[in-house]
């Protein structure tokens, strides 16, 4: 039972994760052969007030 975490910055919108979970799944039950069913998907969204990179809040770059 595989279990999947993508984090991500918020702003995607629910045809972009279904498309996400849809290819994901595929991946796995192609290469470590699963049952489709079991693959399960978590998606996290972040704030960009929660998230840094270079020592910048994403929400402070441009």
């Amino acid at each position: 039972m595989p279990i999947v975490t993508i984090e991500l910055l918020e702003g995607r919108n629910i045809e972009q994760k279904r498309e996400i979970a849809k290819k994901i799944t595929e991946v796995f039950t192609e290469v470590i052969k699963v049952n489709p069913e079991t693959v399960q998907i978590i998606f996290h969204n972040m704030k960009k007030e929660d998230y840094a990179l270079g020592g910048k809040l994403f929400i402070d770059k441009a």
